[in-house]
């Protein structure tokens, strides 16, 4: 019978022809069965280091540590330390067979090293499987993952997982392309305009690692100058690695590095990427063909080989901070990677972080500055807006945009677009002083002081919880304090019929644009969200600084300030017509700092006020979270160091249910505390080492209450 009118089956009957290609369709779909790890039962072991070292891929603190399993011979060759392995783990002591240990689940895991003999005296199980030949983890970045791991009190799988991306088989079967010569060293471009420029990039050229924090002008010479420190280094023969906080600053740095070099010089590693694309760069920077590397927070962890300088770009940006355990920052990573290879580091950005000044002044980093006039010139002019100002403004108390800023808009619209940046929603306000500004302080713990939620007069200190009756202010000696929150959603509305002739585009969560054509319109952004204009915009305002400035967090007001500026660099220079608005007091310092351009002298400055109370970067914090019983009985259980100090606990902010969860928030509707564990400088290792071992002995009791630690919490209020 024809296959077009069917073929009988068993018992004469013909199958209908819509059946048949239904099951053709079928088994063409169908995927070879995969091959299932065997027990070794009775197999021969390798007769040349028959030990395997394994870390295996359980992320739990009380297994941090390798376990040893018997290699077969059938799995010698492909059984190299750095390979991807299967191994059973969980088996008991009582199920051993002819010498071996058999049974347990099967887990993924890492083989360290190959031993001739075990410490361990029972009997071993034997590898199940060699997932890949391919070597992926070698000593250098085991080493840097075991730092991570014991700075942030977390396990070294944890670190592992971000470290090493998802096995892509199509990809390792690829060959990576041959490695291309080092590049010719790259003239000094725009680098001249800073004093030490030139001469920084001549050390990376000849082989050298400086160490520097760069405060780059204002202006899109950034990329370019990022690159040609890339290229000087690829020129000494060794590899570079830059981190930059989001996609759009990776694009424009890959575009640099693309109109310098060509393309085949570098790698671009971001979690955006598909797998097998993010694994296919990561394999050919891991075999030694691409020799630099771009990316985002993803890339901290990327091996190059030979590396000479590892850069970050706007190390305040929240997404530099990893957001899975055990959250290192992509800035201490990186520190941690300039000290383990001795190699060059740079750390920029317009603004300038506190910890960057902390380098700077322990002498570990150089400034890379350049000259006033330098600054100066490229700058923009920016104008304040006070409060009396505004309280004095008809137009302000009618449509929320001082008169100031409503003609500094429609001038700048005759030259180009004008950005307006406003605080996306969350921004909830500090308490502070009315008359000064001034933070409102704990007495006791210099912590922030917040508003009971039960209506009650007094205020509580959001670190260590003490109330605090009968406030006052100790700069001015004010009673009152002010707390507003200002809405900003209707400002793209109240924009468009201020100026009815103008379009207005939006960047912000949603949809973020990229880039804005240099023709006249309104961009309203929130915070980061800021699009670049061709050519520059004419004019920037920056709406609701109070709402900015006043967030119930220490960094509050170096973050408004490295906002502020970050949205200021967009603008022309001052030569040009550029000008910012600022709508905030003028007498605040951080104000003060944009208005001078000196990003660098505000931080210098909120280092040495930190130093004096005792704040991070100059003292190092721990948070512990969870639900009150399981945060008390972790804090007893606990041997701290004689000079930590316990500030609390208090309670946290309960996300409603429905409502999306803040990363380090606690669970929708529950109720938890949260605790900070402070101590001086030099103990920071020893705050780790003693919460990582009392949650590893919580873990191996089987605790089931949630305990969270986090190192070097960003948000401690």
């Amino acid at each position: 019978m024809s296959s077009e009118n069917g073929q009988a089956d068993g018992k004469g009957e013909p199958v209908p022809p819509e059946q048949l290609a239904l099951i053709r369709e079928s088994v063409r779909k169908a995927k070879e069965p995969r091959a299932k790890p065997r027990t070794w039962r009775g197999a021969k072991l390798a007769p040349h280091l028959p030990v395997a070292r394994v870390l295996v891929d359980k992320g739990v603190l009380h297994l941090d540590r390798y376990f040893d399993y018997a290699v077969p011979e059938e799995l010698d060759a492909d059984a190299q330390p750095g390979v991807r392995v299967r191994v059973r783990f969980g088996a008991g002591r009582h199920r051993v067979r002819e010498g071996r240990r058999e049974g347990g689940g099967l887990i993924d895991g890492f083989l360290v090293e190959r031993l001739a003999e075990s410490d361990y005296s029972g009997p071993l199980a034997a590898l199940a499987q060699v997932v890949s030949p391919e070597p992926v983890l070698d000593a250098e970045l085991l080493g840097l993952a075991r730092a991570v791991a014991d700075r942030y009190a977390g396990s070294l799988a944890d670190v592992l997982q971000l470290a090493v991306p998802p096995r892509s088989a199509r990809a390792e079967r690829r060959p990576s392309p041959e490695p291309l010569p080092p590049p010719p060293a790259p003239s000094a471009g725009s680098w001249a305009r800073y004093e030490q420029g030139p001469a920084f990039l001549e050390a990376l050229a000849a082989g050298g690692a400086p160490r520097a924090v760069w405060q780059a002008l204002p202006g899109p010479q950034w990329s370019e100058e990022l690159a040609r420190a890339v290229a000087a280094t690829l020129a000494s023969g060794r590899g570079a690695l830059v981190v930059l906080p989001d996609y759009r600053a990776v694009a424009r740095v890959d575009a640099a590095l693309t109109a310098l070099l060509g393309e085949g010089r570098h790698a671009v590693l971001t979690a955006d990427a598909g797998p097998e694309k993010r694994y296919a760069q990561w394999l050919a920077v891991r075999r030694g063909s691409v020799r630099a590397v771009v990316g985002t927070r993803a890339a901290m962890f990327a091996p190059v080989r030979d590396l000479g300088l590892v850069a970050v770009w706007d190390d305040g940006d929240d997404s530099h901070s990893e957001q899975h355990a055990p959250q290192p920052h992509a800035r201490e990573v990186l520190l941690l990677r300039a000290a383990q290879d001795k190699c060059g580091f740079l750390l920029g950005g317009w603004s300038c972080t506190v910890e960057a000044a902390q380098l700077v002044e322990t002498g570990w980093a150089r400034p890379l500055i350049a000259g006033r006039d330098r600054v100066r010139a490229a700058a923009p002019l920016v104008r304040t807006v006070s409060d009396a100002d505004l309280a004095r403004d008809e137009a302000a108390r009618a449509a929320r945009l001082p008169t100031l800023a409503w003609q500094v808009a429609r001038e700048g619209l005759k030259h180009g677009p004008v950005l307006v940046q406003v605080p996306r929603r969350g921004y909830v306000p500090r308490l502070a002083c009315t008359t000064c500004r001034a933070p409102a302080r704990c007495r006791h713990c210099s912590g922030p002081l917040q508003a009971q939620a039960s209506g009650s007069a007094d205020l509580r200190c959001g670190w260590c919880g003490r109330e605090e009756g009968g406030w006052h202010c100790p700069e001015c000696g004010g009673f009152r304090l002010r707390a507003q929150v200002v809405g900003a959603r209707r400002t793209a509305e109240e924009l468009g019929r201020a100026f009815p002739a103008v379009p207005v585009r939006t960047s912000g969560r949603e949809h973020v644009l990229d880039t804005v054509p240099g023709t006249p319109a309104l961009v309203v952004s929130t915070p980061g969200a800021e699009p670049v204009a061709e050519g520059g915009y004419a004019a920037a305002l920056l709406l609701d600084g109070w709402a900015m400035l006043n967030r119930p967090d220490l960094r509050a007001g170096e973050d408004a300030l490295r906002r502020w500026i970050g949205a200021a660099a967009l603008v022309r220079p001052q030569p040009a017509g550029g000008t910012v608005v600022v709508v905030a007091e003028p007498t605040l310092r951080p104000v003060q700092a944009l208005v001078r351009w000196d990003p660098v002298g505000h931080a210098v400055r909120e280092l040495a006020d930190r130093a004096e109370l005792r704040f991070p970067p100059v003292s190092r914090m721990a948070a512990v979270s969870g639900p009150p019983q399981a945060v008390a009985g972790f804090l007893r259980a606990v041997e701290l160091p004689q000079e930590a100090e316990v500030l609390g606990p208090v309670p946290l902010p309960v996300t409603p249910v429905g409502r999306p969860r803040r990363p380090g928030a606690p669970p929708p509707g529950e109720h938890w505390e949260r605790a900070l564990v402070r101590v001086p400088p030099g103990r920071g290792a020893a705050l780790a080492a003693a919460l990582k071992t009392a949650q590893a002995a919580r873990m191996a009791r089987g605790n089931d209450d949630p305990v969270w630690v986090r190192i070097d919490p960003p948000d401690i209020g």
